[in-house]
């Protein structure tokens, strides 16, 4: 699997802006894809993962969702109830500590953590030491600390060197505070933009065998859309509207038409834009 696969699959970057990516996955270790909804965050993460492998192996790939309830036990270890001895605690491995140890056995390939909403958990709070033990130059086991539930006589924990973090940051999302800037630090970050007027969006849909009247309905009409959203001085381009929106599933997508244009417009496109100027209903139509 490579760089080339990456482009055939649909995603709309030039194979330099994929190569240069996939080169700081590998230095830094620790990489956020983050942008508006519809970007094709989740998707370029697994296809970037199968490149940094060189391969398709999903059993190398872990994924979980940062939220608010997520916690530091849920990621590294913690004390949990026991489902074979009710009403009973014992302390039980979080997903990444698990995920970390499957890469320690298999040195000679590459391991891929995805966090989606990665800015949606406390951060600091989930990361606990591994805050610094993620860092790409702290891979090793000279930097290995005691974790904060220490089983007796078990050795200091570090990050293995073949683990590698994909973080997903959605951010047009009002709610979310901004990443802590020690974690900031330790990621290097990708930009994702809608990319209605790439060259390669057009021919990836005629590829495909879309219609070139619908094809242009939806890059003239998104286009305008996105303009009136990042000239807006309470939005911004942070929150434009995503490609992803009108990248149907299948390779054939001649059946698709206006009425399917207006479908997603409305169940999808509309109540995004209420969300946008909630206070500010006529607008919101108007758009």
């Amino acid at each position: 699997y490579s760089i080339a696969d990456i482009v055939e699959s649909g995603i709309f970057l030039s194979e330099q802006e994929l190569e240069q990516t996939l080169d700081r996955l590998k230095t830094k270790k620790n990489l956020i894809l983050q942008g508006p909804p519809g970007v094709g965050k989740t998707f370029l993460a697994r296809k970037l993962a199968y490149a940094l492998m060189e391969e398709i192996d999903d059993d190398r790939i872990e994924m979980v969702q940062f939220h608010q309830s997520y916690s530091y036990e849920d990621f590294i270890r913690g004390y949990r109830p026991l489902p074979e001895k009710a009403g009973t605690f014992g302390l039980k491995d979080g997903v990444f500590f698990s995920f970390c140890e499957k890469a320690r056995k298999d040195p000679e390939n590459e391991f891929i953590f995805i966090i989606d909403e990665i800015n949606r958990g406390n951060l600091s709070q989930i990361f606990g030491e591994l805050l610094m033990l993620i860092e790409s130059d702290k891979r090793d086991s000279k930097y290995a600390l005691p974790l904060v539930y220490q089983r007796l006589d078990e050795a200091r924990f570090h990050v293995p060197a073949n683990v590698h973090l994909i973080g997903l940051m959605n951010v047009a999302d009002r709610s979310l505070a901004m990443v802590d800037y020690a974690l900031r630090r330790r990621f290097a970050f990708l930009s994702l933009k809608p990319q209605f007027a790439a060259p390669s969006f057009r021919k990836w849909l005629e590829g495909r065998s879309m219609g070139s009247d619908l094809i242009g309905l939806i890059v003239e009409r998104m286009g305008e859309l996105n303009h009136e959203i990042a000239t807006d001085s309470l939005l911004g381009e942070n929150y434009s509207i995503g490609h992803s929106f009108f990248c149907p599933r299948g390779d054939n997508f001649k059946e698709l038409d206006r009425k399917w244009f207006e479908s997603v417009v409305k169940t999808e496109i509309i109540p995004l834009l209420g969300e946008y100027w909630f206070d500010n209903v006529e607008r919101a139509k108007q758009i």
